[in-house]
């Protein structure tokens, strides 16, 4: 486990970004056969009402773009200030160049800020604010601006009833920097390779390319329809992963912090679904307050992004004024799974954003 605390690291602003684009529950309702009480209980029991999704020539990089341009109007920072850019994402633009360097670009940062990608998914956020914190402390770099988003929507046959319903996009922007007087941020984070085909996507790279055969729609086992090309999840696997590492995790983090869990304001969960969240709450015994999951019903599981969608949509009011404890925790492919103990605030925050709408 790669476990420590990084200091003088401040998080000075948050964005998220979603498409205009939606879809309903009870729209893949009717798609799958669903009668009403089945539609119903998948709001319930999962707690997705509806999806913000992403338009056939829509990528996680244009919602990473705007989230960007919104944060760094708000903070009115000189772009030659950024000293590095990183894009957290599952669903780059192409195989090459790296999104981080098409996005340095279209951003018109500077050319001594360096750029690169990482490609992890749920887990990503964390990641990305460990590596950036690195960064920081290491002396290399004074400001970070992390971008952080995933359009699974686009990955995942239409007719697979165990991921259709669940994906939502989303992209957001984090300014990060180096703030002596800040509490040391602690993180903790792991990895089960061991586990990688329990959430992948099995061809359309290089261990298995593109052909006529694997982007063929065939009928599986389970009952799903889609090709080799599409996004398969274990749900089982997924689920009973989630359930045995994450409250231990909880609990790791924690103790490397020296906290108790009522010293804690806000448990930041990556949104997978709704009873999987509550699960692992009260597991811990969290008070439902403290773990909030409102963003899931209206923009569904929007893997890297979700976090800081959390963040904008469920705390912009609270950290507008005040400084909070939280834990971020993020878990999912790969498998890999990590969280975090800062404090956040005060700084202004947008609640979500939605692309193509008047900001």
């Amino acid at each position: 486990m790669a476990i420590g605390r990084i200091g003088g690291i401040k998080i000075t602003g948050i964005s998220t970004a979603v498409p205009s684009g939606i879809r309903f529950t009870e729209e893949d309702g009717q798609l799958f056969g669903f009668d009403s009480s089945r539609v119903e209980r998948f709001k319930r029991d999962i707690g997705i009402k509806k999806r913000h999704i992403a338009m056939q020539d829509e990528c996680a990089s244009d919602l990473c773009e705007h989230a960007a341009r919104i944060l760094l109007k708000s903070l009115g920072y000189d772009l030659q200030t950024i000293d590095a850019l990183l894009m957290v994402t599952q669903t780059p633009d192409y195989f090459q160049p790296a999104t981080s360097c098409v996005l340095h670009g279209k951003l018109g940062l500077s050319k001594n800020c360096a750029s690169f990608d990482v490609n992890l998914g749920c887990s990503g956020y964390i990641y990305g604010l460990w590596l950036s914190s690195l960064m920081i402390s290491s002396g290399t770099c004074q400001r970070v601006l992390m971008l952080a988003g995933d359009t699974l929507s686009r990955c995942v046959s239409p007719y697979d009833r165990s991921v259709a319903p669940l994906f939502g996009d989303a992209g957001s922007a984090t300014m990060i920097e180096k703030e002596e007087s800040c509490s040391e941020i602690t993180f903790a984070l792991h990895s089960d390779g061991k586990g990688y085909k329990h959430l992948i996507i099995p061809a359309g790279a290089f261990r298995k390319q593109h052909s006529p055969e694997t982007s063929r729609l065939v009928n599986q086992q389970d009952g799903n329809a889609r090709s080799e090309e599409h996004l398969y999840m274990n749900g089982a696997e997924i689920f009973t992963f989630s359930i045995r590492e994450i409250p231990r995790l909880i609990e790791d983090v924690l103790r490397a912090a020296g906290l108790e869990k009522d010293e804690v304001d806000y448990f930041i969960f990556h949104q997978a679904n709704k009873f999987i969240n509550q699960s692992i709450a009260k597991k811990l015994s969290l008070p439902a307050e403290k773990v909030p999951i409102d963003v899931l019903e209206k923009y569904g599981n929007q893997s890297s992004a979700s976090i800081p969608a959390v963040i904008c949509e469920s705390l912009s009011l609270v950290i507008r004024n005040k400084t909070v404890k939280i834990v971020m925790v993020g878990f999912g492919a790969g498998l890999s799974w990590a969280a975090c103990v800062l404090d956040i605030g005060p700084f202004n925050c947008h609640p979500v954003i939605v692309r193509g709408e008047q900001d």
